[in-house]
């Protein structure tokens, strides 16, 4: 899990180097797990209320999506840690949970949007539209906005009674030290290191699968092909008024 624009994307491609392992896109399951867990509302369930049905199907959801990858180990992209989320993935993954954790400092997270927003002025023209670079950070920052929502995610994440089930990785230290780095993320995982190519990386795809950024704007989810720490200039273009804020939010 992460907040966007927190190395997803490049730490997708460097694990599915590993032909034993699947790293997803933005996965759908959580939401799939969500609408059947909702139904337990509805007036047709409390009519006849057959929960263990019910929860045999929650308990199938990653089975069944998941059935035709062939690959030993998936990790699963999603909002893991947000409200009422944990709790079905603990209950009907059948297994441990074991989440890993992207993070980026806040502000160049927002400095990287702000760098996207001036490359693709198309991006997302129904959610943005013509707002000022202020009033899309602010949107982006709303309880319902990307980032607030990833953030949300990773705060209940590192909460005590959750904390023991997670691994953090820090994007500087991805791009600095992605060895070390991904030598940490298979102890963690419990399974036998891949020796990765951290040189000429590929774009992300998955199961023969790639991201359509017609959908969302140009450069969405493009990774540079080497490893490079750099200074976003975009970070001077923040507004004080976010950086006020939101700037005192760490990890």
């Amino acid at each position: 899990m992460a907040m966007p624009r927190s190395g997803n994307t490049l730490f997708g491609s460097l694990m599915n180097q590993n032909p034993d392992i699947a790293v997803t896109p933005n996965s759908i399951t959580l939401e799939i797990m969500k609408d059947i867990f909702l139904l337990k509302q509805t007036d047709t369930f409390q009519n006849y209320s057959d929960h263990k049905s019910l929860d045999n199907v929650l308990s199938s959801v990653y089975k069944n999506y998941y059935k035709d990858w062939d690959y030993k180990y998936i990790i699963d992209r999603g909002p893991v840690m947000t409200s009422g989320n944990f709790a079905l993935i603990k209950k009907h993954l059948g297994q441990p949970v074991k989440c890993i954790i992207l993070w980026r400092d806040l502000l160049d997270v927002l400095a990287s949007y702000i760098k996207w927003f001036e490359n693709e002025p198309t991006a997302y023209p129904n959610r943005y539209g013509k707002n000022t670079i202020e009033e899309k950070l602010k949107m982006l920052m709303n309880k319902d906005g990307s980032i607030a929502k990833g953030l949300t995610a990773i705060q209940n994440a590192i909460l005590p009674e959750n904390k023991h089930m997670c691994h953090i990785v820090r994007y500087e230290n991805l791009v600095t030290e992605p060895k070390k780095c991904l030598r940490s993320i298979y102890n963690f995982l419990e399974i036998e290191y891949y020796p990765h190519r951290y040189h000429n990386l590929d774009q992300f795809s998955v199961n023969g699968l790639k991201y359509d950024d017609n959908i969302v704007g140009n450069n969405m989810h493009t990774i540079k092909t080497e490893l490079k720490l750099e200074e976003n200039p975009y970070k001077k273009m923040i507004p004080e008024s976010i950086i006020k804020e939101y700037g005192h939010i760490v990890l």
